[in-house]
């Protein structure tokens, strides 16, 4: 399974805080769907303006706080989203930069930042999972920013999520592989 390679700074910020093998997979899965999707989502939609650099970094760090809260790899939880935003500024994150360690477990809405509901979609669907809302509120900012009728922004959309999460049972058995 061909997987693009997070950001070196990434990387290296992952060795710094001794990030466990597993949370580096997820990272890497989650990084790597984002990267799918934005470019299926700008193909579909070039008027559609978003920072493509932003998600996907965004989604190559929104778990990091794991690193610190380790038992939530395996177990519900929020408080790795908090720490999370903590170490990265702590490492000399911008806020703006750092906030998709909590947004990407909030709901979200059409008000919220494109780049925030793309991480997290994209953190849903590298499993197959797929969040009714969430798609809604990117096809009401499609729809917006196109002028397409939402139903025809479904059907794209669909096709997109669905193309993705048939990948999902390989990623989730790559993920498994790696230990907490």
């Amino acid at each position: 399974m061909y997987l693009r390679p997070l950001p070196s700074h990434i990387d290296n910020l992952l060795s710094e805080t001794q990030s466990p093998p597993r949370l580096r997979a997820h990272l890497l899965l989650v990084h790597d769907t984002a990267c799918q999707l934005t470019e299926r989502v700008s193909r579909a939609w070039p008027e559609l303006v978003f920072d493509t650099q932003a998600v996907r970094e965004g989604a190559a760090v929104h778990d990091i706080g794991k690193a610190i809260y380790r038992r939530e790899l395996n177990e519900p939880g929020h408080s790795h989203e908090s720490a999370g935003r903590r170490l990265l500024l702590k490492h000399g994150w911008s806020e703006h930069s750092a906030r998709f360690t909590v947004t990407h477990g909030q709901d979200l809405d059409a008000k919220d930042p494109l780049e925030d509901l793309l991480v997290a979609l994209a953190d849903k669907v590298w499993k197959g999972e797929r969040d009714g809302p969430l798609e809604q509120a990117l096809l009401a900012r499609v729809a917006t920013a196109t002028g397409e009728e939402p139903w025809q922004a479904w059907l794209t959309l669909d096709d997109i999520l669905t193309a993705l999460a048939e990948q999902a049972a390989e990623r989730l058995l790559w993920q498994a592989s790696h230990a907490s």
